[in-house]
C-alpha cells in the first residue's frame, strides 16, 4: 500500500490546517461536495489529508470535511477516534468510485454510509454530483434496497415514533410518546423526506444528535448532518428517484487506470447479491476489465490488499505502464 500512497499524493494535493481555515473561515465547516462529472473517468473528489490539532477527534474532523464517523475511521486504522494527537496525519477519504447506477435522481449506497443527487443539468451546463454522509438502518432495522421515489417533504416534521420503535425503547425504560412535535429534540430535525416505500416509515432526515451520521444506527432511515439536509431538501423535488444499492465494492476508470474501493460490509446477511469477498470483487475487477477491450495487467496483489484493507479510498490496481498502452 506504500506505492498506493505515494503515487495518490504525487498527483493529488495535501490540506494543511492553516489552509483549511483560510479556505473555510472561523466556522470550519465544509457543507456538501459538489463535484463535476467527467465523461472519461468513474472517479470524483480529491485525495486529501489534514494533521490534527490537540483538541479534534475523528467526529470533529469528519464532520469539518463532509465526511462520516466510519469513512473516516475505516480511513485511517489504528488511529484514536477520540484523541487522534497534536500532528497526526488524517487521511480524509474525500476521492470516491461513484456507485454503478443511473447518474439521476438520488442514489443512496449503504455500505459507503453516502447519500449522491444528480440534479438535472439546464442546457449548456455541465453535469455534477453532490454527495453527502449519511447514517443508516441498523441490524435488525435494516434500509431497503430498490428503486423508489420522493413522496413529501415536510418542513418542522412531527415524529411519530412506529410502535415497534416505542417498544424497543420502552424496553430500555425510555418511554417515547405518540408523537414528538417539531423542535430541538425531534431526533427529525428540521426537515424531511418520506419515501415511496410501503408502510411510509422510510425517510431521509436531518438529526438532533450529529455525532452518529456517519454510522449503522437508524431504524432504516437516513440521517444527514442538519446543514446537509437542509440544502439538499431545497433542491430535490417531489417525485425524484431514489435507488438504494448494496455496493461494498466499487470499480472504476480514471486516465486510463483501473481503481477499487472498497468498504466494508453492513452487519447483516439480506443485503443483496453482493458477497462481503475477494470472489465478488475479483469477479468486479476482470469485468472491468473486459468491458474496456484492451490488454491491461491486474495487480492482485495490491487488489487483495485493497480488499483486505476496506480503507474506503480508491486504489489504482492496473499495470501502469500496460495501461498506457
Amino acid at each position: 500500500m506504500a506505492q498506493f500512497f505515494s503515487f495518490v499524493m504525487s498527483q493529488r494535493f495535501k490540506i494543511s490546517v492553516w489552509l483549511f481555515g483560510a479556505l473555510f473561515g472561523a466556522s470550519g465547516a465544509v457543507h456538501s461536495a459538489v463535484l463535476a462529472l467527467q465523461a472519461d473517468s468513474d472517479l470524483v473528489g480529491e485525495y486529501s489529508e489534514v494533521s490534527a490539532i490537540h483538541a479534534d477527534t475523528l467526529i470533529d474532523i469528519a464532520r469539518r470535511f463532509g465526511l462520516g464517523y466510519e469513512e473516516v475511521v475505516n480511513a485511517n486504522p489504528g488511529v484514536d477516534p477520540w484523541l487522534p494527537g497534536e500532528g497526526v496525519v488524517i487521511r480524509l477519504p474525500l476521492r470516491r468510485i461513484l456507485p454503478d447506477t443511473p447518474h439521476e435522481g438520488i442514489v443512496v449506497n449503504l455500505p459507503e454510509h453516502r447519500l449522491y443527487y444528480y440534479p438535472p443539468a439546464k442546457a449548456g451546463e455541465s453535469r455534477i454530483v453532490v454527495t453527502y454522509p449519511i447514517s443508516v438502518g441498523k441490524m435488525d432495522w435494516s434500509t431497503p434496497i430498490g428503486l423508489t421515489h420522493i413522496a413529501a417533504k415536510v418542513k418542522d416534521p412531527v415524529w411519530y415514533p412506529p410502535e415497534s420503535v416505542r417498544y424497543e425503547h420502552a424496553q430500555r425504560g425510555d418511554i417515547l410518546p405518540k408523537a414528538v412535535p417539531a423542535g430541538p429534540d425531534n431526533p427529525l430535525g428540521l426537515y424531511m423526506m418520506r419515501l415511496a416505500i410501503p408502510g411510509g416509515a422510510y425517510l431521509i432526515h436531518g438529526t438532533n444528535k450529529p455525532a452518529g451520521v456517519g454510522m449503522q444506527v437508524t431504524h432504516g432511515c437516513m440521517r444527514l448532518y442538519p446543514e446537509d439536509i437542509e440544502e439538499l431538501f431545497k433542491k430535490v423535488a417531489v417525485d425524484t428517484p431514489v435507488r438504494i444499492v448494496n455496493q461494498p465494492h466499487k470499480v472504476g476508470w480514471s486516465d486510463g487506470q483501473l481503481y477499487v474501493e472498497v468498504h466494508p460490509p453492513l452487519e447483516a446477511s439480506d443485503r443483496g447479491a453482493y458477497e462481503p469477498d475477494r470472489t465478488a470483487l475479483a469477479r468486479l475487477v476482470a469485468a472491468a476489465v473486459r468491458n474496456k477491450a484492451r490488454s491491461v495487467g491486474v495487480e492482485w496483489i495490491r487488489t487483495e490488499s485493497a480488499f483486505l484493507e476496506a480503507l474506503g479510498i480508491p486504489v489504482p490496481v492496473t499495470q501502469m505502464e500496460l495501461a498506457a498502452n
